[in-house]
């Protein structure tokens, strides 16, 4: 009961004329943030977070809020409708582009619309009643338990890929050695860097997002004149009862592994897509379809997405911890205001806390009904000739990737990593693990490192605490079952060629 009442304060502040004029404009921006490549809410928050001292304290943090969340769902649209994702939107380009592809957009773009959705709630459910109790789960996560937790993110390939099992590792290993290049965190030290100044700081994710995914595409559809992103003039935006049917397990499923996720320092929205697709692709009832244009692969991912998204402020608010770069910002834009995010944040500042809480579901709500009505907009991009369409996609792309760091040689790397995209599409090779591997080859490192420098090079140390011992305890069943399951696949063709008619 307390929860409610809490919450009917939080509605009382958050449906203030102000408020809701603030949250309507975060969402707005955030969901033409998510449209532009490259862009993203990060160098949105960093460019309008000066403006927020001119503005009311719980206004000002609802529409930064509103900014991160709406733009989970306008990097779904880019990646469903182009192929050119962002960080969060990196999976929804495998199902929801081959939906694309079948014609099927508008109904690949209302999944990700409503599954945004539940997951929003689910998400919010789960803030307002366990946010003081789920804070402190972060201070049970040792360096061992997250070096543990990005091992099963490893395990992930077998799932992501959409090729062989032998070529996703291979991919996968390729971008943990991508995720090498730059200056060692411990000793200070430049590794592969080849000599060249602009890798001191590593490669970019979205360069290589944007590259791998989005020119290499727009390369693919010129080297074949007869490929192109179809648009046939219908939209069936409405799917019907079965396909609904479908959407909503797949979308719960999403909430609740992007929920618990979102909740990890270096979880978030980026491993949580990952995680809902690899659970999808083995728990649905359809996941011999999942890879080549299955609802499940759009409505998972994005419902996890969308929870993480919003169960990030967790630490933020109740421990006083940021999981990610954009929740520093935020914490930021907290300090700037007065306010310690921490411990005491909820019952210090109630009103912030509730109003910031209820304003999530509110913004929730603009979502679906700013974003849903306007999917037969989206859609129209597609009446563009593509050859007035490809270089406009360019033009943003490469924008994109300059706003990033303002630095031209970004652009560059984009243009590599787009060729190399290009040749592995032909090549039959997936991009999905290269990006699972990058992200999480430099925090398995750190994390590595970190535990065996508190453990004085005790290997023991990995498998005596008890949440990473438990989650290595569940990789090796799991590889063992899928060597197991290999093995008899292999016999079984073997006897069927040795008993089959000559």
């Amino acid at each position: 009961m307390d929860v409610l009442h809490n919450l009917a304060f939080g509605f009382g502040v958050a449906l203030t004329w102000q408020n809701l004029m603030y949250c309507a404009i975060g969402c707005t921006v955030g969901t033409l943030v998510g449209l532009l490549p490259g862009l993203g809410p990060l160098a949105t928050i960093s460019i309008l977070l000066p403006l927020t001292y001119s503005v009311p304290t719980s206004g000002a943090l609802i529409m930064l809020a509103g900014i991160y969340y709406g733009a989970q769902y306008g990097d779904s649209v880019s990646a469903i409708t182009m192929k050119i994702p962002h960080a969060s939107s990196i999976v929804a380009c495998i199902d929801g582009y081959q939906m694309t592809l079948k014609g099927q957009t508008g109904l690949a773009l209302f999944t990700a619309g409503v599954s945004s959705f539940i997951g929003g709630t689910v998400a919010i459910v789960v803030l307002s009643f366990f946010a003081p109790m789920l804070g402190e789960v972060a201070f049970l996560f040792g360096p061992a338990d997250y070096c543990a937790l990005m091992l099963v993110g490893f395990v992930c390939v077998s799932f992501v890929t959409t090729g062989s099992l032998l070529s996703g590792m291979a991919m996968c290993l390729i971008g943990v050695l991508l995720g090498q290049i730059g200056t060692d965190v411990n000793s200070g030290m430049p590794r592969f860097t080849m000599d060249l100044p602009f890798l001191a700081d590593g490669v970019g994710l979205v360069s290589i997002a944007l590259g791998c995914f989005g020119i290499a595409e727009i390369t693919k559809n010129l080297d074949n004149r007869n490929e192109r992103t179809p648009f046939n003039g219908k939209i069936n935006l409405m799917p019907t009862w079965a396909e609904f049917k479908r959407i909503i397990p797949s979308a719960l499923r999403g909430s609740v592994i992007g929920s618990f996720l979102g909740i990890l320092p270096g979880g978030g929205p980026v491993i949580a897509q990952f995680a809902a697709y690899a659970v999808d692709k083995k728990v649905s009832k359809y996941r011999d379809e999942i890879g080549s244009g299955a609802i499940e692969g759009v409505a998972g991912q994005a419902a996890a997405d969308e929870a993480a998204a919003r169960t990030s402020f967790i630490p933020l608010m109740s421990i006083g911890i940021p999981e990610n770069a954009v929740m520093a910002l935020m914490m930021a834009a907290f300090i700037i205001k007065g306010i310690q995010p921490g411990p005491n944040m909820i019952a210090n500042h109630p009103d912030l806390f509730w109003g910031l809480v209820a304003s999530m579901w509110v913004g929730n709500c603009f979502l679906i009904t700013l974003n849903v009505p306007l999917v037969r907009y989206w859609l129209s991009v597609f009446k563009i000739p593509y050859a007035v369409l490809f270089p406009s996609i360019l033009f943003f792309c490469c924008i994109g990737t300059f706003s990033v760091n303002n630095n031209l040689d970004d652009i560059y790397i984009t243009a590599v990593f787009g060729f190399l995209g290009y040749v592995a599409m032909r090549l039959d090779l997936d991009a999905a693990p290269l990006m699972l591997g990058f992200i999480l080859g430099p925090m398995l490192e750190e994390n590595f490192r970190r535990a065996l420098l508190l453990s004085r090079g005790n290997f023991g140390a990995f498998f005596t605490r008890p949440i990473s011992g438990t989650l290595l305890t569940v990789i090796a069943i799991f590889v063992v079952w899928r060597v197991a399951a290999v093995f008899l696949q292999s016999r079984r063709a073997t006897a069927d060629a040795l008993t089959a008619p000559l």
